[in-house]
């Protein structure tokens, strides 16, 4: 195959690219399904600035049937951006949690973190508030028995031995720990997310975890603190109640020697300081969170044994492709160019005749 072939063909596959991703970011599922069909090797193009794939967009803007679309075409589910961040990751950012469900059945890694904040899924689901993405992430480490949550909150007592799941690792995903010792907590009581903190807890998220001075973010709140102080700093009133509830002490003092109801004034957050100013009489009950009824590890397993499985129907390798590198590409396969991209090859063969043909004119001109 000449130059100008390899050429066509990398302007063909780049034209079909940016034509899956407009069809991921607006919803266009015909399109999309069209383009896969054709060549399912494009499922693994990104764009050339952000490095956002097709799947980021379909996850990005909530489209679930893109993305099991993508995904069974054979995209990398865990593939990033230039900011690191996973499709998984940003779903939870914008709250899309059928997309979750979707990554998820598909094994998802729920463990990777972002370059810049050192964030997991579990983090952007509680910095935003969004508890069903919450709650589907931790899907796997969650089991689907009546009594969780009183297993859960008093362990110490007794064990039940028919249960067999793996609470250490489900304490060590949510109490994770981002740059600056930022637990997934920490972020959903500084932005008021109650229904988040409320899961969080039951789930055994520590009160008495403290952030850090890494160097690497901006404290205004200051190192040491703990969810209550970032609760303090954000105002909200039944976050603060569900943290001390929970146990968290109102006189502890971050690295500045500031208490929560210090923050809580400097904040001018006026309505919480009763609440932090007196220690709670007695023992204060709450009820487990509402998402902790839901039997998703079982409905998952039950999903991923029915049929959920990749679908990897990619063409045998035939022509070497500049774009796609790893494989064959059929954009522009010789003899077998689709209407869909005439077009494009008309154009491109258009332009090169011209700039041959001004080459040996330019060529002609100087050697008389």
């Amino acid at each position: 195959m000449g130059f100008l072939s390899l050429v066509g063909n990398s302007f063909g596959c780049s034209a079909s690219g940016e034509r899956l991703v407009s069809a991921a970011r607006d919803g266009d599922l015909q399109e999309a399904r069209a383009l896969l069909e054709y060549n399912p090797r494009l499922a693994r193009y990104s764009t050339f600035g952000g490095r956002n794939s097709p799947l980021h967009y379909a996850a990005a803007q909530g489209h679930h049937e893109i993305v099991s679309l993508l995904l069974e075409s054979g995209v990398e589910i865990n593939l990033r951006n230039y900011r690191g961040q996973t499709a998984l990751m940003q779903a939870c950012q914008y709250g899309h949690w059928e997309v979750v469900q979707t990554l998820i059945l598909f094994n998802a890694n729920v463990h990777r973190t972002d370059y810049l904040n050192g964030g997991t899924a579990v983090h952007f689901a509680a910095l935003h508030g969004h508890a069903r993405c919450l709650r589907l992430v931790l899907a796997d480490y969650v089991p689907s028995i009546p009594n969780f949550f009183t297993q859960t909150n008093h362990r110490s007592s007794e064990e039940d031995s028919t249960t067999d799941f793996d609470h250490d690792a489900l304490v060590k995903m949510v109490n994770h720990k981002a740059d600056g010792g930022l637990t997934p907590l920490h972020m959903a009581a500084l932005n008021g997310h109650v229904e988040c903190v409320q899961l969080l807890l039951d789930l055994g998220a520590s009160v008495s975890e403290v952030t850090i001075e890494d160097g690497t973010t901006i404290d205004l709140i200051g190192a040491g603190s703990t969810p209550l102080h970032y609760a303090a700093c954000g105002g909200n009133v039944v976050c603060c109640q569900l943290l001390i509830a929970r146990g968290a002490s109102i006189t502890a003092q971050n690295a500045s020697g500031w208490t929560p109801l210090m923050v809580a004034r400097s904040w001018q957050r006026n309505s919480i300081e009763e609440i932090l100013s007196n220690e709670p009489e007695g023992q204060i009950r709450t009820l487990p969170s509402p998402y902790l009824c839901l039997p998703l590890m079982s409905i998952m397993n039950i999903a991923r044994e029915c049929g959920w499985r990749y679908l990897n129907q990619s063409p045998v390798c035939i022509d070497p492709c500049a774009v796609c590198l790893d494989g064959s590409c059929s954009v522009a396969a010789e003899g077998m160019l689709p209407n869909v991209h005439m077009v494009y090859w008309s154009f491109w063969l258009m332009l090169t005749e011209f700039i041959r043909v001004n080459v040996f004119f330019v060529i002609l001109a100087y050697c008389y």
